[in-house]
């Protein structure tokens, strides 16, 4: 039988990635290092947080752009609940804005998918040790970079937008009245400065502010 090379305390991954092709290798590239285990693959950012306090992971490895709920927004809940837990950033989309939200959430790290998988298990061992980890162009652009205008409730009627929801779906859906909902599209519309609620998600997004 061949043995196992594993330390005796490997690093506890939770991996967040809606796409299962990706998920999949990302998965068996960091279980080929001798100190991670990944231990729980989730793809809705509903999940995360369920799945951080069923098997307490050292580092969650999340994904933004996710189903059920934002990596972002489950960086943050993970702060409040698995406070342990340190959560490491990993997308496609290099935004300032995407990082400075991150950074807000509690992220300890922000890198983006076109890095080799080498660099991001060094990112998992430092993040554990304390450090901050941050793609060093973001780091760069970060500080110049025009701080998020919206507010939390006009992130989540623009989001609820997306799918083409009409003002009532956005109510029922946020418990918010149809008057409150109009006002927080209108004022997301205005801070964009664009003309339309598609304009403005587009924007928005473009400026990682969702």
């Amino acid at each position: 039988m061949p043995r196992d090379h594993r330390p005796a305390k490997s690093i506890r991954v939770l991996l967040a990635e809606d796409q299962g092709m990706t998920r999949g290798a990302l998965a068996l590239l960091l279980g080929m290092e001798a100190d991670i285990q990944v231990v729980t693959q989730v793809g809705a950012g509903d999940a995360i947080v369920d799945a951080a306090l069923i098997h307490r992971p050292d580092v969650a490895l999340l994904d933004i752009e996710l189903p059920g709920m934002s990596g972002l927004d489950a960086a943050a809940e993970l702060r409040d609940q698995v406070p342990d837990c340190r959560v490491l950033i990993l997308t496609t989309f290099g935004r300032p804005g995407n990082l400075r939200r991150a950074m807000d959430a509690g992220a300890a790290g922000f890198l983006v998918k076109d890095g080799p998988v080498e660099e991001l298990a060094r990112a998992i061992r430092r993040v554990l040790t304390g450090e901050t980890v941050v793609d060093p162009a973001l780091a760069t652009a970060a500080p110049s970079a025009d701080p998020n205008p919206l507010t939390d409730r006009e992130r989540d009627a623009l989001n609820a937008s997306a799918d083409g929801a009409t003002v009532a779906d956005i109510a029922t859906r946020l418990h918010l009245s149809e008057s409150t909902v109009r006002n927080h599209l209108s004022a997301a519309i205005g801070k964009t400065g664009t003309r339309n609620l598609v304009e403005a998600l587009r924007e928005a997004r473009q400026r990682g502010w969702l």
